[in-house]
């Protein structure tokens, strides 16, 4: 077991997350990755997560399973269509149909709840605000009140025995410092994956918000998506 100090990192098999870990990696943590099966319409984020986790390097990978679909209202659980070909000007207007209620609040809980067990003070979540600002649950002003109440909500912080924090290191960046960053890490791109609806066989459909955002990321940083 490495003697590192230890840090729970979110990890959905995207651009981002997988960008974020390797930037823990990095730092210098023992990471241990946790993603979601919480009723999205295709798992194949999933497996592009347990590759990215195989391939960074991490202590373990966990995948825990919640059942947001029950709850449905957003295109990623229930039957309602993702966006295509919408401009900059559409996706930066409002807070889109894919945000999936409470989403980054029920993952940083069960991130908090794994990160006492591991008597980890770290948890690293690759949210960003700049290029893609459509998530309420994206913005600096989100984690810094979520990462007080996690201090007032735990028996570790409540006996001082750790402070919790929330990085975000990404959080501030453009798509495209995002993938330079990724680059300079080692990120395997070509595992990662980003769209909200492939096909069956896992190609990514290339017109949603999330393939036309990672397309813009990579031509502007002047990098081929492999």
């Amino acid at each position: 077991m490495s003697s590192s100090p230890k840090a729970v990192c979110l990890l959905s098999g995207g651009l981002d997350s997988s960008t974020c870990l390797a930037l823990a990696r990095r730092d210098g943590y023992a990471c241990y990755a946790l993603s979601f099966d919480y009723g999205q319409r295709h798992k194949f984020e999933l497996e592009a997560a347990a590759r990215v986790a195989a391939a960074v390097g991490v202590e373990k990978h966990m995948v825990a399973r919640i059942g947001l679909d029950a709850f449905g209202g957003s295109a990623l659980t229930a039957d309602i269509a993702v966006p295509k070909g919408r401009d900059a000007a559409a996706m930066g207007n409002g807070i889109p149909i894919t945000y999936v209620p409470a989403r980054n609040t029920i993952f940083l809980s069960f991130a908090l709840a794994w990160a006492e067990v591991l008597a980890s003070s770290d948890i690293f979540i690759g949210v960003n605000a700049l290029d893609y600002s459509g998530y309420p649950d994206c913005r600096p002003e989100y984690i810094a009140a979520y990462e007080r109440m996690a201090n007032l909500a735990t028996k570790a912080g409540v006996e001082g025995r750790t402070r919790l924090k929330i990085h975000t290191p990404l959080i501030a960046l453009t798509k495209a410092q995002i993938v330079q960053l990724g680059r300079e890490l080692g990120v395997p791109f070509g595992m990662t994956h980003s769209c909200y609806d492939p096909g069956p066989d896992g190609r990514p459909c290339g017109r949603c918000d999330a393939c036309l955002l990672r397309a813009k990321g990579f031509s502007e940083a002047g990098i081929e998506d492999r």
